[in-house]
């Protein structure tokens, strides 16, 4: 068999470092397929950006505000029907309307919010609130947002995959901010090899992951927090409190899907100190890191 050439791409988007690495016949191929990958993740980007004013989804957001209606496209009721799913399945605690409660946690300011200032934005947060019936967006109350933070960049990561391997790229793998996907093994059949970042130790490694196929996802308080009077206050948020939650540090997810392995990362954190039990019904590979330092999940006994 002739040798591929090996061909790495760094990029930023969705607010992350991102690669793509790529075995292909020529460096042409893997060139091509390199951009028509980075070019769809900055597609979505710009279309979901809660950042960008001419993003579509300012656009429902706006609608929402005003507690309007809107319809959308069929990728965006796709996103919005697995979000839907996320809620369902993880009893209320994966909402999409629950980004507002930003406006209350600046994680850049070092301030805890006021509970008045939760208690007034939790009146506009609950997916319950929506009445979705594809392809019809209807905002029951006016004030209401929603975010695609915990969907988005993990469905891009599956998309820029899939595209590679339309493009005919057998062997590479997608990194968004460290939400992952293999194409497939590198072109000697070896696995790719993974560090998974300890929660707490600055350059620390949980666990190496040796991965031919699939996605991994992580959730966790790596970067965003507050620490005060030595309490953390982590960015993931619970819908129904207003409050960080803080059990979990970390979690990481292996499944088939990036999308799938991200939601599940999430709503272990949400579930608090039920999210070990939840994973392991869920039967995905995985390994978590809670607050007190101990750690667990499938991928811990497979140390190497």
């Amino acid at each position: 068999m002739a040798h591929l050439k090996y061909c790495h791409y760094d990029f930023k988007a969705m607010g992350s470092p991102c690669s793509i690495q790529l075995y292909a016949g020529s460096a042409q191929k893997a060139k091509r397929a390199a951009k028509v990958a980075m070019d769809d993740v900055y597609r979505l980007e710009a279309k979901y950006s809660r950042y960008r004013t001419d993003s579509f989804l300012s656009e429902i957001n706006r609608i929402a505000a005003q507690g309007g209606h809107i319809r959308v496209d069929d990728e965006t009721a796709g996103l919005i029907d697995y979000a839907d799913t996320c809620y369902q399945q993880s009893d209320g605690l994966f909402d999409i309307t629950s980004g507002i409660l930003r406006r209350a946690w600046d994680f850049k300011s070092g301030i805890i919010p006021a509970q008045e200032a939760i208690a007034s934005l939790l009146e506009m947060i609950g997916w319950r609130k929506i009445n979705w019936q594809r392809p019809l967006l209807v905002f029951t109350i006016p004030g209401m947002e929603i975010d695609f933070g915990g969907v988005v960049k993990e469905y891009a990561v599956d998309r820029a995959a899939s595209l590679c391997r339309d493009a005919g790229i057998n062997h590479g793998i997608v990194n968004l901010g460290g939400d992952i996907k293999i194409i497939g093994p590198h072109d000697d059949g070896s696995p790719w090899r993974i560090a998974i970042r300890h929660p707490r130790k600055p350059g620390g490694i949980l666990q190496t992951l040796l991965l031919h196929s699939g996605a991994l996802a992580s959730s966790g308080d790596y970067e965003r927090c507050i620490t005060l009077n030595g309490v953390r206050y982590g960015h993931v948020l619970n819908p129904k409190t207003g409050q960080p939650v803080n059990y979990m540090a970390a979690v990481s997810v292996i499944g088939e899907f990036c999308v799938v392995a991200g939601s599940a990362s999430t709503i272990a954190m949400l579930k608090e100190e039920d999210g070990p039990a939840w994973l392991d019904a869920l039967g995905l590979p995985h390994l978590w890191v809670n607050v007190q330092g101990e750690s667990g999940g499938s991928l811990m006994e497979e140390r190497l």
